[in-house]
């Protein structure tokens, strides 16, 4: 749980609140001027109406040059960034043939397999020349090819599971299948703090929802109890299935689920556990098989596991493993399996390529190293930022660290200021997170050298003190300390 100071969120609502006021006046004479032009939209209701549509005009598009930065070259620890202009006030931004070389704190490069590798790209390369980009074709048709079913098998002895089906997407993967696996009459419960895709899932299921405060294994406990208690709405009878849904690593806290204590709870009110390893799998445990690994849960106890390979393994798609009962029936009945286009098979290739090497399985140790330089990287990274003063969310061993910012004035100026030093950032504002805790996200990469991050780490700081984000009074340095000692002797 985030604890705003008492100041912070006076002038964080204030500034809103001006915002907010400013563009209700401006709207005011925007109607009274557009009441005398004609329109050629007689009786029809406007197509974009509400406080979406003023957040974005009057609040987004202000600051619309923070987002959507387009790039020209691969993820890596370094690359290309387009710079655009507007001559409109921000409302539209074109590119310029000028390119800046960045250092990329943005990508989910984890592991560093986006860019070109001695061991994936060749094999990648070959499944384009033998197969082509794309199948044309779903899987049930003729969409199915040896790669498909080689990588299918991968994923399930990667994490530890019987079977697994793969779809094209990962935003899908949670979305297609959360109305596959449960509809009426049935409980989800899930985490306050869960992905979009969850929630749209489980909106599409037609099935009850609660949501427990966020990473708190004891509330979860209370709502199910009360939940099974008093059964479904107005009939009360016992719900037809019941299940939890966490996530490995939280996008954007940074933190680590506590998987054991809820595996515990949902064994005790035999309630299924659907865990999403989108950020985790690959990224955390001794051998990157995610967060069961780095916790010591057996994945027999994870009925669900779900997971995504635009983090960790450098391509796209998303994946479900679980018990060869279950992937069968997805098989039979999940719309991204029946209806979309199978994954590409060159993007295929570059997952069991990944796989391998994380695993040792190409002859070399080099996915053990990378293994052990993204964790390194991270606590590294984090710790420094802590030291500095700024106020930094998630846990050790996290590759994600989320920088609070609240503000909105200081959303744009971080993000600005960074660049401007060569340094890329992403910054996370409503609707994504609460109005109040708006943040920068830092995506750490094993590509990242110990220079990269002392970079990154030194433009972090004089971007803080000019922003004004180093909530906390600062560790004194080393040398400080030594200084102070002999003084004192």
């Amino acid at each position: 749980m985030i604890t705003i100071p008492y100041l912070t969120a006076l002038t964080t609502y204030f500034s809103y609140g001006l915002l907010f006021a400013f563009g209700q006046f401006r709207d005011f004479f925007r109607k009274i001027f557009d009441w005398w032009k004609a329109s050629n939209l007689q009786g029809y209701a406007p197509i974009c109406l509400g406080l979406e549509d003023f957040y974005i005009r009057r609040l987004y598009l202000r600051i619309q040059d923070c987002f959507g930065r387009p790039i020209c070259s691969p993820p890596d620890a370094w690359f290309d960034v387009v710079e655009r202009v507007s001559n409109d006030n921000n409302k539209t931004l074109k590119r310029t043939t000028k390119v800046s070389r960045c250092l990329n704190l943005g990508s989910y490069n984890y592991l560093g397999f986006a860019a070109s590798d001695e061991y994936c790209t060749p094999r990648v390369i070959e499944s384009l020349k033998k197969f082509s980009a794309s199948t044309c074709s779903s899987r049930v048709d003729g969409g199915t090819t040896s790669i498909h079913t080689e990588l299918e098998e991968c994923v399930a002895n990667f994490v530890g599971k019987p079977a697994a089906i793969v779809t094209g997407m990962g935003y899908v993967t949670n979305s297609a299948i959360l109305p596959v696996l449960i509809g009426k009459g049935g409980l989800i419960i899930s985490d306050s703090l869960n992905h979009n895709s969850i929630v749209n899932g489980a909106r599409g299921s037609g099935a009850t929802i609660r949501v427990f405060q966020h990473n708190t294994p004891s509330h979860l406990e209370k709502v199910l109890r009360e939940h099974i208690a008093e059964g479904q709405p107005r009939t009360h009878r016992p719900w037809k299935k019941i299940i939890v849904i966490v996530e490995g690593i939280y996008s954007m806290e940074g933190e680590l689920c506590q998987l054991p204590e809820i595996v515990a709870i949902c064994k005790k009110y035999k309630a299924y556990v659907y865990l999403d390893e989108a950020h985790s799998i690959g990224a955390v445990g001794k051998t990157g098989r995610g967060v069961c690994e780095l916790l010591g849960v057996d994945t027999a106890d994870v009925d669900i596991m779900m997971g995504t390979f635009t983090k960790s393994f450098g391509s796209c798609g998303g994946y479900i493993a679980g018990s060869k009962e279950l992937i069968e029936f997805l098989k039979y009945t999940c719309p991204a399996h029946l209806y979309a286009t199978s994954i590409s098979p060159p993007a295929a290739q570059q997952i069991i390529s990944a796989i391998k090497v994380i695993l040792g399985e190409d002859g070399s140790s080099r996915g053990a190293q990378k293994l052990a330089r993204i964790r390194e990287n991270s606590n590294f990274f984090r710790s420094e930022l802590q030291k500095m003063g700024f106020e930094v969310l998630g846990d050790n061993d996290s590759p994600v660290m989320p920088i609070m910012l609240y503000n909105p004035a200081k959303i744009p100026a971080f993000s600005r200021e960074c660049l401007k030093q060569n340094v890329a950032v992403v910054i996370v504002g409503f609707p994504a997170t609460p109005l109040l805790l708006a943040r920068a996200r830092i995506c750490i990469s094993a590509a990242h050298s110990r220079e990269d991050l002392n970079k990154a780490l030194e433009v972090i700081s004089r971007v803080g003190d000019v922003v004004g984000i180093k909530y906390f009074p600062a560790e004194p340095k080393k040398q400080q300390l030594e200084e102070n000692r002999v003084k004192l002797e």
